[in-house]
């Protein structure tokens, strides 16, 4: 063909229902002037227009957005659990699609919606009549599924993430051509939709199976001789191959007549014009100022006057806001530092700032393992150096020397005096300390500040310049990859390292000079993060560096006996069922529950089976044994894969001990949350819950001692709502149940029964965290109106708890958060504007917070506390774990009547409440035997 040819035209189909549900998750909770949800429409706007702007350019062509339609598809009758484990669309964006549909067609979009097949199938369909006609075919997705239609005519790209895979894409991608996606993905399964792939089989061995015997059904012939698991896994799915492979293949021979004009010709979907006055008046009603401006200006007409569709931001709060910094003009420098006399002229630089960012750069994620690549450093917005130290790419340049770079900067990083600041601080101390550097000098946090002004929001370095600055830095996939592909910090060049760590330096003191001067202005924020999380963070770093004795034996003891118990189980559901089946497969416990045995359908999932999640199983618990055996059955199976079976696998070879991650800036409370592993979440209702904590040991010479503050949230409910009831009860060291009892049930305190005080406790904790009538019926196993009952006594008696929620609510809606008693702000996006729903639940998050973040808060400063008195008396005691309202401590036995009677003592006098803080303390030779 010359070069005078006319090009082939494009047909562009786009997967609405793949980037409706990306745009949902990935933008900030937008609202618009009525509290409308509005981050979906924004997002897939965006896309659009620069979908159309990019790929279609000023010459158009032909388009289509294609939609998921309501209701099943053929693939739900060939498979009914097809998409069963999929949560249902959340509410939010549920409401966001029609007028998604609507701004769609006014951007000039074509929008299909076919009932009874998936979009999937349409964009098949259309791709397939496209190419026949001479098409040029895009489809813009987010879904591996539609690989298998690429071909010479055929393109996919990825808006979201700027990727574009023709043929020889897929196959650097997947491993396998196009033409093989569906024999590869039948093989690997598709967890999204419920499909179930070959057990133990993931991307790397299917592609391998398909390399060496060409196709599956090749794979298929072959497999009475692959050897190992993973061809006794192959064997065993045989059956089922074909009903996957049947599911994952997309349909491109669909009948779209009355759906599609002229069909089976794409002629119609052609771009239409935008609709610029529908436009504007779309913008004006969700609240898009930033585009209504923008036509406004374009259509020469008057600007109208509409709030900005808001992001967790409440009234005044814009206002009072500083301005971004202006980067437009910011000349931006990073230097490489390869010779001793630019490491040295840099050393200088630090040692003259007032401040000066820090950033490590790793080979892991683990900061107990992490060893260093390289180190960058920032002392003014726009310029930063980074020494690069292990760089091992083919024709990396000769660095620095490892050692004599670590040498010459450890006077500095060891300096308390040098002052620093960095994003995740704990993280790089724990790195420097791997290569024997004790970094002083820290005093900032970006992630902390971020933490402690927006706590709902997301606190990564990324989002915090593009919420701060109005900057979009590079990520760690645009330099490494993601996924097989992804190489080593130490493969990338040192050009892009520069850029990239220089960057984070850079940002991370910018957004400093922008954020903390916000935290510093409101003192209930700065008290919080000066006076507690700064010095929690560092508390912490010393916490997870210690360690916590694991006792290997003692686990695969409970491992072998939950595995008996187990077996146990199982025999006894066969034998309630009257047959075996799997323990483990929703779609077989549904026909045993609801087909064979016949019990009541409590509730359905998206495709219209019944469903067998623990709620129902719970529910159906209390009146039939097989539901309460397949219960216990998952709680013992889940106690072993996740913590008796892994916790021995997770002990450091190098200290002997396990390391938990302590993350501080996730919860919006203030509560820590524990990783890798979770401590916070080892269960103590069962008994063996509480068997996994034999295996936390002392080492020899010493015992595990356990401070666990008592009924902390209920003391700190009678402190703020000054109730006289629960305050009296509190003050006089009576058992608080027990004395709520008396009073709703107006009974002498000695006359109330075992189960009078287990209503009082429901109660009393119940109502901390909002429940109302239907939620204590469901808690006591009683009617409803019996809970109502209840509760209306429970007011009547602590007059001052019900004026406290109702006061709270109102401030909470006025405000739209909550504050704890040290002023850490708690933000209740939905408290205003949310549906009915999300509205109630921020209601019940308003009455609770105050009090869950309050406790939080004194166990933070009890933890400061004690630290203090360990150090400041060179006591051996070492602080090993917290979790919740409890701390946890390895203490030489030559301490132990110290230790007794000054921790709990320690921790009682953080705070002078109206009631006495109490905490009490348990020893033994391991966590359980302490607790």
């Amino acid at each position: 063909m010359d070069d005078t040819s006319t090009p082939a035209p494009t047909l562009l189909l786009v997967d609405g229902s793949s980037y409706l549900y990306r745009a949902y998750h990935a933008m900030p909770d937008l609202r618009g002037p009525d509290g409308f949800p509005t981050g979906a429409i924004h997002g897939m706007v965006a896309m659009m227009k620069r979908l159309r702007e990019q790929v279609l350019g000023e010459a158009g062509g032909h388009a289509a957005c294609v939609f998921d339609a309501p209701g099943g598809t053929f693939r739900d009758e060939w498979y009914p659990e097809y998409k069963a484990q999929r949560a249902p669309m959340p509410d939010d964006l549920r409401t966001q699609i029609a007028p998604i549909h609507e701004v769609v067609r006014l951007l000039g979009w074509p929008v299909l919606e076919v009932p009874g097949i998936e979009a999937d199938d349409a964009i098949g369909t259309l791709a397939r009549v496209g190419a026949a006609s001479g098409h040029q075919v895009i489809i813009s997705t987010g879904d591996k599924d539609l690989a298998q239609l690429v071909n010479g005519q055929v393109t996919l790209i990825n808006t979201m993430s700027n990727e574009r895979l023709d043929t020889e894409g897929v196959k650097a991608k997947f491993g396998v051509p196009p033409d093989r996606i569906v024999d590869y993905l039948t093989l690997v399964g598709d967890a999204v939709d419920n499909v179930p792939g070959v057990e133990k089989v993931g991307p790397k061995t299917a592609a391998k199976w398909i390399a060496e015997h060409g196709s599956l059904d090749g794979v298929v012939a072959a497999a009475d001789g692959i050897k190992g698991v993973a061809g006794e896994n192959l064997r065993k799915a045989l059956n089922w191959l074909p009903t996957g492979r049947r599911l994952i293949t997309v349909k491109t021979d669909c009948d779209l007549a009355g759906h599609l004009e002229g069909w089976p010709s794409v002629e119609r979907l052609a771009m239409g014009p935008v609709d610029r006055e529908g436009l504007l008046d779309f913008y004006q009603r969700y609240g898009f100022r930033a585009w209504r401006k923008e036509l406004e200006t374009a259509l020469g007409v008057a600007p109208a006057d509409a709030p900005a569709a808001t992001v967790g931001l409440f009234d005044g709060d814009a206002a009072a806001a500083p301005a971004r910094p202006d980067n437009t003009g910011l000349a931006r420098s990073y230097e490489t530092v390869l010779t001793r006399d630019r490491l040295d002229a840099w050393i200088e630089r630090l040692r003259a700032a007032e401040l000066s960012a820090l950033d490590t750069e790793t080979d892991s994620l683990d900061p107990m393992r992490a060893q260093i690549v390289g180190i960058s450093f920032a002392v003014q917005p726009g310029e930063a150096a980074y020494v690069p130290l292990r760089h091992d790419f083919p024709g990396a340049p000769d660095q620095l020397p490892f050692d004599e770079v670590l040498a010459a900067l450890r006077p500095w990083l060891e300096d308390d005096a040098a002052a620093k600041v960095g994003q995740n601080i704990k993280y790089d101390t724990h790195v420097l300390a791997n290569h024997g550097i004790a970094v002083r000098g820290w005093r900032h946090d970006t992630l902390l500040e971020s933490y402690v002004f927006e706590a709902h929001l997301g606190h990564s370095l990324e989002k915090l310049a593009e919420r701060h600055l109005g900057r979009k830095g590079l990520s760690y996939e645009d330099l490494c990859g993601k996924g097989a592909n992804q190489i080593p910090f130490s493969q990338v060049d040192l050009e892009r390292a520069t850029e990239y760590s220089g960057e984070d330096s850079e940002m991370t003191l910018q957004v400093h000079q922008v954020l903390y001067p916000r935290v510093a202005a409101e003192p209930g924020l700065l008290h919080v993060y000066r006076d507690i999380e700064m010095p929690v963070s560092a508390l912490l770093g010393r916490i997870e560096r210690h360690g916590v004795l694991i006792d290997a034996a003692v686990l695969a003891t409970q491992s072998r006996e939950l595995a008996e118990r187990m077996v146990q189980l199982e025999q006894k559901a066969y034998e309630i069922a009257g047959q075996p089946f799997n323990l483990g497969s929703p779609k077989q416990i549904g026909e045993i529950l609801f087909g064979r045995l016949g019990l009541p359908v409590k509730k359905k999932t998206a495709s219209g089976a019944p469903s067998t999640d623990e709620e129902v199983l719970q529910e159906l618990a209390a009146d039939f044994p097989l539901p309460a055996t397949i219960l216990e059955h998952r709680s013992l199976a889940k106690l072993k894969g996740t913590y008796t079976d892994k916790l021995p696998g997770m002990v450091n070879p190098a200290t002997g001990r396990v390391h938990t991650n302590y993350a501080q800036a996730v919860a919006v409370t203030g509560r820590l949350s524990s990783n890798d592993p979770n401590l916070q979440n080892i269960p103590i209702r069962t008994a063996e819950g509480r068997r996994v904590r034999e295996a936390f040991i002392a080492p020899p010479g010493h015992v595990i001692l356990s401070a666990d503050y008592s009924q902390i949230e209920l003391r700190i409910m009678a402190h703020i709502s000054g109730d006289p009831g629960l305050t009296k009860a509190f003050a006089e060291g009576m058992d608080v149940h027990r004395a709520t009892a008396a009073e709703v049930f107006n009974l002498a305190p000695e006359a109330v029964t075992s189960e009078q005080r287990r209503y009082a406790k429901t109660i009393n904790f119940g109502l901390i965290y909002g429940m109302g009538a239907f939620g204590l019926a469901q808690a006591l196993g009683i009617e409803q109106k019996a809970a109502r009952d209840y509760i209306d006594r429970y007011f009547a008696r602590f007059a001052g708890v019900k004026q406290y929620m109702d006061d709270t609510k109102a401030q909470a809606a006025a405000r739209g958060y909550v504050e704890t008693l040290y002023g850490r702000r708690i933000e209740l996006p939905d408290i205003r504007g949310g549906n009915g729903p999300r509205r109630s639940g921020a209601e019940r998050q308003a009455i609770n917070a105050p009090m869950q973040g309050t406790a939080a808060d004194l166990i933070k400063l009890a933890m400061i506390a004690v630290q203090g008195a360990l150090d400041a008396q060179q006591r051996r005691t070492a602080m090993v774990m917290q979790v919740h309202d409890e701390l946890v401590f390895e203490v030489p036995e030559d301490e132990l009547l110290w230790a007794k009677a000054e921790i709990p003592a320690l921790m009682a006098g953080v705070a002078q409440l109206s009631v006495p803080l109490l905490a009490e303390v348990g020893v033994g030779p391991n966590w359980e035997q302490a607790h």
